[in-house]
């Protein structure tokens, strides 16, 4: 597992990346205009989102269904548009929201007018083309935004703050079985958001990983356990299913002075952490406590910190060079799996 030696986390939380968009931007105090390529499920929240912030200006979405396309236009108040490059030249931004296998061909031509783009994770279907990708907004000086929502989820920010060399991480994130998505694995629609978070919180390259899962419900597999070990002594411990009884999502963290506990639907954390020792001698007590952040929806903070991103020219906080970190390692945690589940049959 040489290969993951150049995957530090904590380091690469604010990446570099060209802060030129390409735009002379628009006049100051004006709308930002943005538009939205693929409004299904996810894409219709970005417009929604849009269409409510202040200094905003939705000019329009795309889709390639005429209907679903209509209608979250019409309720946007915005107008539709058959093919998304319909947008060049009229946007300053944009969220690609779209099947991850057309996310390249999709993205690709706002990267190369320059249109700073949030694209919606994983980054890419391969890995090759993710790299692509990347090397494209890199080359033209793009704003290259990668939607992995969890990072601006309050409590997980704050979890950040509060770490301090985190020896064990335990995630599950679990969920009842829909019919949406399903023509990719667990690994791809909900894991990838937690290899991502592990990779932030740890500061040392990945040494070994090793996974199992099982296919439930569908073609692809719907339960999947992963073990990451870093190189700096850190294990992590991922779950994650969408075919259980209930929902449960939650991460647990053991570092060198405290333990953490953070619910991500109500973004609260529970800490614990050793006293002062007693001048008699003894054990020092565990203080417990509770953190309580803003609970606001992560995809709206996504969104404003994009448009943020923007309008200020700073490198976003989840690049494209953090979406191939994430894309990578799911993409072993998939081939362990796949080589398990081979065995068996």
């Amino acid at each position: 597992m040489n290969g993951y030696r150049h995957f530090v986390g904590r380091a690469c939380l604010n990446e570099p990346q060209a802060n030129t968009h390409g735009r002379d931007c628009q006049v100051k105090n004006e709308p930002l205009r943005v538009g939205v390529v693929g409004v299904g499920y996810l894409g219709a929240i970005h417009a929604r989102i849009y269409q409510r912030m202040a200094g905003v200006d939705l000019v329009a979405v795309a889709d390639i269904d005429p209907q679903v396309g209509q209608r979250v236009a019409d309720e946007c108040s915005c107008e539709y548009l058959e093919n998304g490059e319909a947008l060049l030249g009229r946007v300053d931004a944009v969220s690609v929201v779209v099947p991850t296998s057309s996310h390249r061909t999709v993205t690709e031509p706002f990267l190369i007018d320059k249109v700073p783009t949030l694209l919606e994770k994983p980054i890419a279907h391969t890995l090759d083309d993710a790299e692509a990708i990347v090397k494209l907004a890199e080359d033209c000086g793009t704003l290259l935004q990668i939607g992995h929502l969890e990072r601006f989820n309050a409590g997980v920010v704050r979890l950040l703050e509060e770490l301090d060399q985190p020896r064990f991480i335990e995630v599950h994130r679990l969920g009842e079985f829909v019919e949406r998505a399903t023509d990719v694995d667990v690994v791809t629609d909900l894991m990838i958001h937690d290899i991502d978070i592990v990779l932030s919180l740890v500061p040392a390259p990945l040494r070994y990983l090793s996974a199992v899962g099982a296919r439930v419900v569908t073609n692809h597999v719907d339960i999947a356990n992963a073990r990451l070990e870093f190189e700096n002594g850190a294990i992590a411990n991922v779950t994650a299913s969408r075919v259980s009884a209930k929902r449960f999502r939650r991460i647990r963290v053991f570092a060198e002075s405290c333990y953490l506990a953070l619910n991500f639907q109500d973004q609260q954390i529970d800490i614990a952490r050793p006293g002062q020792r007693p001048a008699t001698g003894g054990f020092a007590p565990i203080l417990t406590d509770i953190i309580k952040v803003d609970p606001r929806p992560p995809l709206d903070v996504e969104l404003e910190d994009f448009l943020d991103c923007v309008r200020t020219g700073r490198a976003p906080l989840v690049g494209g060079a953090a979406g191939i970190r994430a894309l990578r390692v799911a993409h072993d945690v998939r081939e362990h799996i796949d080589q398990s589940l081979h065995t068996l049959d």
